[in-house]
């Protein structure tokens, strides 16, 4: 029997499209999905119907909670907030751990959350050099091991990366990108996971023409 994970970066953020929204925002590293980044989200939702997708796991940043509670809406599934796939808790890029919204609160908005779920990894910051690959590569692992279904993750550039190269290894001599609401396929054969799609982007209407990663 085969398995399939499924690896999703969100779709855009509003800050990407409006930096001026960091400088008055409550969580500024928290951003949400800006308009045509929730289309994406749909368009992502819309690409994964007929994949036989049995759960959802997502980062509980609110643009990757956006992008998977679209895609869960299409496939009709619940979503689990893992820890281990969250954003790259670089100190370069933020002072301090950053806030996100409490899980009540996210699940009172998204009712697909399953609220009895609890991170199979949790991060702690700051996390420098290859600390956010590593943490999401055992992420990645340890759910497909656990789950042994086709799944989903839906996280952020570092930590899709570091999906991939957790189950693939070999992956890391490719000059990898997750560009916004990318989508790679990996598939376990006989014990042995292989890529077969790298950073897709033609589900997208919109897709934009330099990766920004923070």
């Amino acid at each position: 029997m085969s398995q399939t994970v499924w690896i999703a970066r969100h779709a855009n953020r509003l800050d990407f499209v409006n930096p001026e929204w960091f400088n008055t925002a409550d969580r500024p590293y928290d951003p949400p999905l800006s308009d045509d980044g929730l289309m994406q989200a749909r368009e992502l939702g819309l690409r994964l119907q007929n994949e036989g997708i049995k759960k959802i796991f997502a980062s509980p940043f609110l643009r990757t909670v956006q992008t998977a509670n679209a895609v869960a809406e299409s496939l009709d599934l619940s979503i689990h907030l893992e820890w281990g796939l969250c954003e790259w808790l670089n100190p370069e890029w933020m002072p301090s751990m950053p806030e996100t919204l409490p899980l009540e609160t996210l699940a009172e908005k998204y009712p697909r959350i399953n609220r009895d779920y609890t991170s199979r990894v949790v991060p702690s910051y700051p996390e420098v050099d290859d600390a956010c690959i590593d943490r999401s590569g055992k992420t990645a692992k340890q759910l497909a091991a656990e789950f042994g279904e086709d799944i989903l993750l839906v996280g952020h550039g570092a930590s899709a990366i570091g999906s991939v190269v957790g189950l693939q290894p070999k992956a890391a001599e490719k000059e990898l990108e997750a560009a916004l609401c990318c989508l790679y396929k990996l598939v376990k054969r006989e014990g042995t996971w292989e890529v077969e799609l790298w950073g897709d982007r033609s589900h997208l209407s919109e897709r934009e023409a330099v990766i920004r990663y923070n």
